[in-house]
């Protein structure tokens, strides 16, 4: 055959390097026993311009596959096809009518053209081996192209990581498209990076210091086969959760023709967020992938080398382990495959400039390639002492699909999703009982899973809703799920949610029971804020976001799961309530602390740095009926005593279904302030200014809560 291109023996670089002549591609294979790399005009074109096989003696060094192709450079489209044996049974499911995704790619063109349908019968000649037999369809004209991505000129304009400290970081998880996509989001450029750009504005005056962004990585939209059975609309995949690439910023987000421009548009995101001082952090899976179990599609790791990067069933390697509940789980106790993901991690630090990562079911990370736990010695203790990615936000969903639960296990250097947090908060704000002496535990920053192994409060990450789940307003205005649009027949989505309607199940124009709800929400707000540990909300929370009591919205691109900024005006109220209660905690770093709540006195004047008290002072209710709880932080013990005073602050939670009467902590030489108080309307929840207690004791209404701060006494400051 001859070649359009001159091609060069080409170096044990893996994925696509671009120099001033042309591009060297890599890719490995141990099992493979030919491998092939075709050019292509264009991402859409059936027909390859040049097709090379690569020698195995001379295109080999150890289990790399590399070529060099002379005048190849950015933009280019190719893809890979590996031969090699097809005995499903022993793990291998070669085929060379697979074009293979590079998974080095750093952007892919296309959609692949796969749907669950192809499961059931129908012919869309995509590339599926429905039967588990050998395929001779060639899969062509249904996968994506990989594209050559020349990013290194790109203009960072001396860009740097704000490198915000984990116990001041304040998170706001965010979908990219799901967060501008409505109608009435007042962007110009809805459903992408750049609608983000332009809300920036909006996350500041919110306060937040971080996006956590669901997953970027490229994936398919369209992989889903359920309609809506209410309106028989398409549902898509839009969560993202099942990548088919793990360096390739995904196309669904961005105002181009997904040709490349993706990188860039990203890359100036990150840009414009870092300019507002803002951080990114990126949802990412590298647990499982797209490519599904034992009927799904071959799109990149199948056809490389299937029994390298997925964990197989060791009674017959033709079915996938499945810990990660989506059909398969990624080898990531392999070094070919800790490699991969170490690489790509560091490619987002350092070609990308984000500033941190959440790891979708990392306990898979933990696990060995039986499905051991193996914590200090699998690759999340090589993730945490990576020279290139200290300083990045390491965040672990420390959970999988397989029973495992490892909150407070990781390594030192990782912060978790603290799953407790969430589920003792909901409960004692509806009122449950036996909850008191857990919360306490968790406004402490949950010394119990993280006071180890030299850890520190901030590696909790506290939350009560997220994308997983109903959302806050939600939380308040239902009783069950109600996914019955998602396709499931209502089986999809959590059971246990711990949540409470308030009288009436979903929305309604009940004044009553409007005021308690968002009464409500204000106290989730102010549990957050004055927890130790990183806070995190969820978009549109912080203005009563309904996705009208549906738990499970992954696969819903409309107005069920958009955020709707209509509600920001409705419920302004609450808005304006959760801006100052943010600020409020950055005022005060008593409530970021370094250091574990103790209950001690740590620099000798006679107060301790915690006490806790209840409807009497410093006696706490503690039994298992109680539902009153409240606590005085003081502004003065530190363990580091170079650490600048701070005011006192006493906060006292009522779940009663009535009010409660609190004798306020008497204090030396001080006098209590009240600032919040929830029971009240706006804007007498939330004062500007502090007012003046005279009273030894303070009525905290039914399901409300209040925040008083200490101020040098009037008597003391006459007499001066």
């Amino acid at each position: 055959m001859k070649h359009m291109y001159e091609v060069r023996r080409g170096k044990p670089l893996l994925g696509a390097t671009v120099d001033a002549a042309g591009t060297n591609f890599g890719i490995f294979s141990r099992n493979g026993t030919k491998v092939y790399l075709e050019i292509f005009n264009q991402f859409y074109d059936e027909e390859p311009i040049d097709h090379f096989e690569l020698d195995s003696v001379l295109n080999r060094t150890g289990d790399v596959w590399h070529i060099y192709v002379k005048d190849i450079r950015h933009g280019a489209y190719y893809g890979w096809r590996i031969d090699g044996p097809f005995i499903p049974q022993e793990g291998h499911r070669f085929n060379r009518n697979k074009l293979l995704m590079d998974p080095y790619a750093k952007a892919v063109a296309g959609t692949y053209d796969f749907q669950s349908e192809s499961i059931y019968g129908y012919d869309k000649k995509a590339p599926f081996d429905t039967d588990l037999t050998f395929s001779k369809v060639d899969s062509i004209d249904s996968a994506c192209k990989s594209i050559v991505i020349d990013d290194l000129t790109y203009d960072w304009e001396d860009d740097v990581h704000p490198r915000i400290p984990l116990q001041d970081t304040i998170i706001y998880e965010m979908h990219t498209r799901q967060f501008t996509r409505h109608p009435n989001s007042e962007v110009e450029h809805k459903g992408t990076f750049n609608g983000i750009i332009e809300k920036i504005p909006y996350l500041k005056e919110l306060g937040i210091t971080a996006v956590e962004l669901l997953p970027i990585f490229e994936f398919n939209l369209n992989s889903i086969a359920n309609r809506n059975p209410e309106t028989g609309e398409m549902l898509r995949d839009v969560w993202g959760y099942n990548p088919i690439g793990f360096f390739a910023v995904t196309g669904n987000y961005t105002n181009g023709m997904r040709l490349g421009e993706q990188v860039f548009e990203f890359k100036e995101f990150i840009k414009k967020m870092h300019q507002a001082g803002l951080e990114v952090i990126l949802d990412v899976v590298y647990n499982h992938t797209g490519e599904g179990n034992e009927y799904g599609p071959t799109v990149f790791f199948k056809g490389i080398d299937n029994s390298i990067y997925y964990i197989l069933e060791q009674y017959n390697k033709r079915w996938y382990s499945n810990y990660s509940g989506t059909g398969n789980t990624l080898n990531c106790s392999h070094s070919v495959v800790k490699q991969l993901i170490m690489d790509s991690l560091r490619y987002w630090v350092t070609e990308m400039h984000v500033d941190g990562f959440r790891f979708d079911l990392a306990a898979i990370l933990g696990r060995d390639e039986t499905g051991q736990w193996i914590g200090d010695l699998s690759l999340l203790k090589d993730i945490a002492d990576d020279p290139i990615l200290s300083g990045s936000k390491l965040i672990a969903e420390g959970w999988d699909a397989a029973g495992g639960y490892y909150v407070g296990e990781f390594p030192v250097g990782w912060a978790e999703w603290n799953g407790k947090y969430r589920d003792t908060a909901r409960q004692f704000i509806k009122g449950d009982y036996e909850m008191i002496g857990d919360l306490a535990t968790r406004i402490c920053g949950s010394p119990d899973l993280f006071g180890k192994y030299g850890r520190k409060p901030y590696h909790s990450v506290n939350f009560v809703t997220a994308h997983d789940g109903f959302t806050m307003w939600d939380l308040v205005s239902y009783n069950v799920k109600h996914n019955y649009c998602n396709g499931e027949g209502n089986r999809d989505g959590l059971d246990h949610n711990c949540s409470w309607n308030h009288g009436v199940e979903g929305e309604t124009d009940n004044p009553q029971i409007l005021a308690l709800r968002k009464r409500q929400v204000k106290n989730f707000m102010v549990l957050m804020m004055v927890s130790q540990g990183i806070p995190m909300l969820l978009m549109g929370d912080e203005f009563c976001r309904t996705q009208q009591g549906n738990n499970n919205g992954y696969c819903h691109d409309n107005e069920i799961t958009w955020v709707d900024w209509s509600r920001k005006a409705k419920f302004e109220d609450v808005f304006a309530f959760t801006k100052k209660i943010i600020a409020f905690r950055k005022e005060h770093h008593g409530l970021r602390r370094e250091q574990f709540l103790i209950g001690q006195d740590l620099t000798g004047n006679g107060v301790k740095d915690i006490t806790w008290h209840g409807l009497k002072a410093h006696k706490p209710d503690w039994t298992p009926a109680s539902k009153t709880l409240a606590f005085m932080m003081s502004g003065e013990d530190f363990m580091d005593r170079a650490i600048p005073l701070d005011q006192d602050i006493y906060v006292a939670f009522n779940a009663n279904h009535e009010a409660v009467t609190f004798e306020l902590p008497i204090l030396w030489n001080k006098d209590w302030y009240r600032v919040v108080d929830t029971f009240k309307e706006a804007p007498n929840d939330f004062l500007d200014e502090p007012k003046y207690i005279a009273s030894p004791s303070y009525t905290v209404g039914a399901y409300s809560c209040i925040i008083l701060i200490a101020r040098t006494s009037k008597n003391i400051k006459s007499k001066k």
